[in-house]
């Protein structure tokens, strides 16, 4: 009986070149009108979870993420990966490396929660510890909610 590997998507660590395509996409879409995104926080057992809601039909640029998470997609989207786009559908929990930064376009309502393991207590701690892009995170510029 042949061994049998499930296969997993999962998102790998990205190249400068593709890391620089984001920033490329990132630069002219701060020229188009901006819709509101607003960031839901949970902490619990040493673990901090953070999920937006993106409305269908929008794009969106990501922060640069320097740890590894888990990134669970709720919907239809393309995201931008090493390789290029990759399609989801329906429910997926992606494990998703160090050095990434993703555009993603929603095809309908979706939903993004990225989840790791922290000691961090409150929101600014935890966002220090993913991103050092602190200037580019929605939470810096409007209220979130938070749920403890």
């Amino acid at each position: 009986m042949p061994d049998l590997v499930p296969s997993r998507t999962q998102i790998a660590p990205m190249s400068a070149a593709a890391i620089d395509r984001v920033r490329r996409l990132e630069s002219l879409a701060s020229a188009l009108p901006q819709v509101p995104i607003g960031t839901d926080h949970v902490f619990h057992a040493g673990v901090y979870a953070r999920t937006i809601k993106v409305p269908a039909g929008v794009m969106i640029t990501g922060v640069l993420i320097k740890i590894p998470t888990l990134l669970i997609v709720q919907g239809d989207a393309i995201v931008h990966v090493e390789d290029g786009p990759l399609e989801l559908r329906g429910y997926n929990v992606l494990p998703a490396g160090a050095g990434r930064k993703q555009a993603f376009v929603a095809l309908t309502d979706t939903h993004l929660t990225m989840i790791f393991a922290t000691d961090a207590a409150d929101v600014d701690a935890a966002e220090r510890e993913f991103t050092d892009e602190l200037d580019k995170l929605v939470t810096r510029r409007e209220t979130a909610t938070c749920q403890a």
